[in-house]
């Protein structure tokens, strides 16, 4: 049974395809306790994993999820049937950190700030 009263079960699509879970989450559960449970559970052989919740996007029904939002708010009013399991996609993408962001950025780089103005017939 995939839905409880103030319950959904959900799981977790991995980029590749494998899933985390399914597992049954209350209504009033986090987006961010939802990611919280994805950083633990990915599994340790695949590489690039989630470092942080802030690693982690869900998708459901098309719609990127809030943190501050509850699996209540996350329902989709047409998909929610009774004994369904509920997917989500998980995105990753590691934060960039201030560190990183100078390496990328090399001062004194003239050919970052060059403008062109091209011209095409008789009149400019």
């Amino acid at each position: 049974m995939a839905e409880v009263k103030d319950q959904l079960e959900i799981k977790f699509r991995l980029n590749d395809g494998s899933d985390i879970g399914p597992k049954l989450f209350p209504d009033a559960t986090t987006v961010a306790t939802l990611k919280e449970t994805v950083v633990a559970q990915w599994p340790r052989d695949k590489e690039n994993g989630p470092k942080t919740v802030k690693d982690v996007k869900l998708i459901s029904a098309g719609r990127i999820l809030e943190n501050n939002k509850t699996v209540g708010d996350c329902r989709s009013p047409v998909g929610n049937f009774s004994g369904a399991v509920t997917t989500m996609h998980v995105i990753i993408q590691h934060q960039v950190t201030e560190k990183e962001k100078k390496k990328k950025k090399p001062k004194g780089d003239l050919k970052q700030n060059k403008c062109v103005c091209l011209c095409f017939g008789a009149r400019c």
